[in-house]
């Protein structure tokens, strides 16, 4: 079992219960998935710079991407209907604990000029946010082979996350939020 799950498991799920004053043990908030979107943008007429994109994200993902197509064509951008526009993966259990545990403790931290990240991402079911203009900083990426920088958006899904339950769990797993400034 992953250390975060364990810890979550463990620790955070009755620290949660006490806190919230939770008397049903399956309504205390939980990781249910994390979800990695990016968009292919120009990368999607040049084959190679696309291919080295979805290598990199499988790398990081550690597991087969999705592919998502345009639902309408817009001429404006050079898109038609039935063209992908981007590429999603869904991280669920195991793999997602290990995907949290290496985003908090080595990605971000890796970032220029990180102090936290923001607490005001997230939506009205608890679910956070964040995007990223760079994917290289990623340790499975080797700089030298990848297909560029490219920016991609990843949501934590949390399971039972309204009224600022959400911000919590995610506190109590380690994500490091801005300091509130007095």
């Amino acid at each position: 079992m992953n250390r975060l799950k364990q810890k979550y498991n463990e620790e955070i799920k009755l620290k949660l219960k006490d806190e919230f004053s939770i008397s049903n043990i399956m309504a205390v908030p939980s990781l249910d998935k994390i979800t990695i979107n990016l968009g292919i943008g120009a990368l999607s007429k040049n084959k190679e710079g696309k291919e080295a994109l979805y290598k990199d994200m499988a790398l990081i993902a550690g597991q087969k991407l999705s592919e998502r197509k345009a639902k309408i064509s817009v001429a404006t951008f050079s898109i038609r209907e039935g063209m992908i526009v981007g590429i999603s993966a869904t991280i669920r259990g195991e793999r997602m604990y290990a995907f949290f545990d290496k985003f908090v403790n080595i990605v971000l931290p890796r970032l220029r000029d990180f102090r936290g990240v923001k607490r005001t991402s997230f939506d009205k079911n608890g679910n956070y946010t964040i995007g990223m203009t760079d994917h290289t900083v990623f340790p499975e990426i080797d700089v030298t082979k990848c297909a560029g920088a490219h920016g991609l958006e990843i949501t934590f899904t949390v399971k039972n996350g309204m009224d600022g339950k959400g911000m919590r769990l995610l506190e109590l797993l380690g994500m490091p939020f801005e300091k509130v400034k007095n």
